[in-house]
């Protein structure tokens, strides 16, 4: 059955479960495309700040937070046409996308020292790859997403190719593990055809100005609210009502955990965010490591869980978020009140910050990596502070220096481990000694939720088969073709929304289509042929 459009709008209220940026981007096409009123638009957001995995927060003397980065490029179609309708904050006469363009242009990333092996720079300009290598990564790439099933990216290639610099620069990239899905991997590939030329040099990658927080969240907050959007903070939902018949399934009630229900009028409309990466994280300090929690402290997990009993076509939370351990990394945001650091870098790297992006260094158990954004990277960042971003992919090995698991350490045993692998313990220790730089590590369960391996279905479509007045929205729901862990797939879903259930006369813009462009599948076959 094909979805109804609906046009006479003016009585219809709609609510947003989730702030991130899937549910932001929804409420502007809302406002702009479909006519709906902002009044009549509600943010319903567990936490008390909103933006999702979009985040970025703290100041000089507690010390900044960024739970993780997120990379963009030239051919988010929907992301950059969404923020050229969002004006910068800083100057209300420009967009955040030319912000971000502008910003860009000046600081383009041309990483130096990719990747490190006992404190020097690896040479990457051979991805090392054996004849048999390129023949699976080729015959991946032409195989139907249908055929691989729930199969992990371990089931495909050989044990080898991850011992390659290929698989380093990619797993640290994006954050595949071995036990990933090999469908996601594929997506990857496909989409991304373009950039695997420059990958081994963060070739192609953007930036926001700032942190993505104050760049594109509060900008977004700002537009919105200005049209009277409500942002509902620390409302939490728990459970949806549906009418559910042969042909048709409507959403009802929302029902709340302070036990108020939303009950559903016949021209309203409710969005869920089902699943989220950044649930139940957990922050440490400088002298105690974060805590690793889970389904229980989530929102979002235990909705869709909830609603997923309720029909099939409402997909399938478990394969996502069951398997913690394999799900988990842990990450960590360095504030110091010196340059030594950043200096040392700049000298070693021959990158100025916000040109070099992701350093991974390879002979670390926990496979640590990190990133010296542009300088400042908050608004609220005095000119003496410095702080960069780091990860690790394996938080449950022991530390090579720190006879700890990452998982176990501090935030000071974290930056130790880091001063090891780059031979600058010496240099760093008067600056830790005279209490410049603090170190806030976090426990994040379900960040790689998103990577494992899946099956058709899983992920509910945007707008199910018969569904009148809701859409599931974000990176667990499912847009054909285009790739998990980015801003573009949420975007994408929340156009995907509004256009399929509002006549508006528009349609969801096309993905940007690099493999079928003979330009770069040769410059993808010469790249991994090195």
């Amino acid at each position: 059955m094909k979805t109804e459009r609906k046009k006479n709008l003016k009585d219809s209220k709609v609510y947003l479960i989730g702030s991130g940026i899937a549910g932001l981007a929804s409420a502007v096409y809302l406002v702009k495309d479909a006519g709906v009123s902002g009044e009549n638009i509600y943010i319903l957001e567990k936490d008390l700040i909103p933006g999702g995995a979009t985040d970025g927060a703290g100041d000089k003397k507690n010390g900044f937070v960024i739970r993780g980065g997120r990379m963009h490029e030239m051919h988010f179609e929907c992301y950059w046409e969404l923020l050229s309708h969002i004006p910068s904050l800083e100057d209300p006469n420009v967009s955040v996308r030319d912000e971000s363009y502008d910003f860009n242009e000046r600081f383009v990333s041309n990483g130096q020292a990719r990747l490190l092996k006992n404190g020097k720079k690896l040479d990457v300009s051979s991805y090392g790859l054996s004849f048999k290598q390129k023949t699976d990564f080729l015959k991946l790439t032409y195989a139907s997403e249908s055929s691989l099933g729930n199969q992990r990216i371990e089931d495909w290639f050989d044990q080898a190719f991850f011992d390659t610099i290929f698989w380093y620069i990619w797993t640290s990239m994006f954050a595949f593990q071995k036990w990933s899905s090999l469908a996601e991997m594929r997506r990857y590939m496909k989409r991304f055809i373009h950039l695997i030329d420059g990958l081994p040099r963060l070739g192609g990658v953007m930036r926001t100005k700032y942190n993505q927080y104050d760049s594109v969240v509060r900008p977004m907050k700002k537009y919105l609210e200005k049209r009277g959007v409500k942002f509902q903070m620390g409302k939490e939902v728990v459970d949806i009502d549906f009418n559910l018949s042969a042909d048709k399934k409507s959403a009802t009630v929302l029902h709340l955990k302070d036990k108020t229900e939303i009950v559903l009028g016949k021209n309203d409309f409710v969005f869920i965010t089902n699943g989220s990466i950044t649930e139940s994280t957990d922050n440490g300090t400088w002298d105690t490591p974060a805590k690793l929690k889970g389904l229980k402290e989530s929102g979002s997990w235990k909705l869709w869980k909830k609603i997923a009993k309720k029909d099939k076509a409402f997909g399938n939370p478990n394969p996502f978020c069951d398997n913690i351990d394999l799900q988990k990394w842990y990450s960590f945001t360095a504030t110091m009140k010196d340059s030594t650091f950043l200096d040392y870098m700049e000298n070693f790297s021959g990158n100025v910050n916000g040109t070099g992006g992701l350093v991974t260094l390879t002979d670390s158990n926990w496979l640590m990596s990190f990133v010296i954004a542009r300088q400042p990277h908050f608004p609220n960042q005095p000119d003496d502070v410095k702080i960069f971003w780091g990860y690790g992919l394996y938080p449950d090995r022991k530390g090579n220096y720190i006879g700890k698991t990452m998982a176990e350490c501090t935030g000071a045993e974290i930056l130790e481990e880091l001063y090891y692998h780059l031979k600058i313990q010496d240099i760093m220790k008067p600056i830790t000694e005279a209490g410049k730089v603090n170190c806030i590590p976090v426990a994040m369960p379900f960040i790689d939720s998103l990577f494992m391996p899946r099956k058709m279905g899983d992920r509910p479509n945007v707008i199910p088969q018969g569904a009148t007045n809701f859409a599931f929205l974000g990176q667990f729901s499912e847009a054909p073709k285009d790739c998990v862990f980015t801003v573009e797939y949420s975007v994408r879903t929340a156009q995907m929304a509004v256009y399929g259930l509002f006549d508006t006369g528009k349609k969801v813009h096309p993905m940007y289509d690099s493999a079928h462009n003979p330009k770069y599948l040769l410059g993808a076959l010469k790249a991994i042929s090195r």
